[in-house]
C-alpha cells in the first residue's frame, strides 16, 4: 500500500522519499540564521533565488518557518512571525512546490492559510485546539511532532523509559486527538523530534527503529540536517556538517522515512538516488 498525505488540493504519495527544504527567516536558526532575514527585513529577492535552486535541486516542499526552535531559542510571537514569514509565503507562491509553514501560533497559522500554504508543520503536535480546527476546515496537510518539553526547556537532561514506544504513543493519541476533532486521517503526517528533548542516545535509538514510530499507514517526516548530534558525533560546526546529513538522510530513508526535512537539498538529492539504485531488485 502506497502512503499518501492529503494537502490541500493536492495528494503526495511516496513511492521513493521526498525532500522538503528548509527556508528558515530569521536572524537566530541554529544553522541558517539571517541568511533570508536581516536588519529585520526579509530578503525577498535571495528567497525566490533559493527556493527556485531547490526545486530545481530535487525538492517538493518548502518548509518556511519565522521563529527559531532550536535549543534556548526565546519565543518571537505570531505579530512578528507574521511579518516575517507571509511575504515570503506569497512570493513562494511563483513556484512549482508545496509550501509549508512551520509554527504553533494559530494566528500564524490562519494567515498562512489565507496566503496559501499548502502544510502546517506544528512543533507543539497540534496541541492547539484551534489549530486542529483550522486543519480541518482548510484540508491544509498537517504534520505532528513530537518534543519533550519546550524549546527553551528540552535539552535539560530529556529522559525516558521506553523513547521508541513513548514517541509513538505520544504521536498516536495526538493523532486520534486531531481525528477526533474533524481532521481526515490522510492529511496527517508525524515527526518523530529529532533533537526535541532528546539525548544522543535517544536520537540514535529513534533512527535505528524508525518505522517502530510510524502510527498505521502515516506518512513519517525526519529531519536531521545539520543538527547537533551529528555535530557531537563528528566533532564539527554546523557549517562542516554536510556530508554527515546526506548520511543520516539515507539512513532514515533506508529506515522507512518518507520525508526528509534537509538545508542542502542537491547533496541529499544525489545521495537519496544513490540508495534507490542499490535497493532495486536486479
Amino acid at each position: 500500500m502506497v502512503r499518501q498525505w492529503l494537502c490541500r488540493d493536492r495528494r503526495l504519495t511516496f513511492e521513493e522519499p521526498l525532500i522538503m527544504g528548509v527556508m528558515n527567516i530569521t536572524p537566530d536558526s541554529f544553522s541558517d540564521g539571517g541568511k533570508f532575514y536581516r536588519s529585520s527585513s526579509v530578503m525577498l529577492e535571495h528567497v525566490l533565488t533559493q527556493g527556485a535552486t531547490m526545486i530545481a535541486d530535487g525538492a517538493r516542499i518548502l518548509d518556511v518557518g519565522g521563529e527559531s526552535s532550536r535549543p534556548g531559542a526565546e519565543p518571537v510571537g505570531h505579530a512578528e512571525e507574521i511579518r516575517r514569514v507571509i511575504p515570503v509565503i506569497e512570493a513562494l507562491r511563483a513556484l512549482d512546490c508545496l509550501i509549508s509553514v512551520d509554527t504553533y501560533h494559530i494566528e500564524t497559522a490562519r494567515a498562512a492559510v489565507t496566503a496559501g500554504v499548502d502544510i502546517i508543520n506544528d512543533i507543539s503536535g497540534g496541541a492547539d485546539p484551534a489549530m486542529q480546527a483550522l486543519v480541518a476546515e482548510s484540508g491544509v496537510g498537517l504534520c505532528l511532532m513530537h518534543m519533550q518539553g519546550s524549546p527553551q526547556t528540552m535539552q535539560n537532561n530529556p529522559s525516558y523509559v521506553d523513547v521508541v514506544g513513548e514517541v509513538a504513543g505520544f504521536l498516536a493519541e495526538r493523532i486520534s486527538t486531531c481525528v477526533a476533532s474533524g481532521v481526515m486521517a490522510d492529511q496527517i503526517a508525524i515527526d518523530p523530534g529529532f533533537g526535541f528533548g532528546k539525548s544522543l542516545e535517544h536520537n540514535l535509538h529513534l533512527l535505528r527503529c524508525l518505522e517502530q514510530v510510524r502510527v498505521g499507514q502515516h506518512p513519517l517526516l525526519v529531519g536531521l540536517s545539520r543538527k547537533s548530534m551529528l555535530g557531537t558525533i563528528t566533532g564539527k560546526p554546523v557549517e562542516e556538517r554536510d556530508t554527515a546529513s546526506v548520511v543520516a538522510a539515507v539512513l532514515a530513508a533506508q529506515n522507512g522515512a518518507d520525508i526528509i526535512r534537509v538545508h542542502d537539498v542537491a547533496k541529499t538529492t544525489d545521495g537519496l538516488q544513490v540508495l534507490k539504485h542499490v535497493a532495486a531488485p536486479s
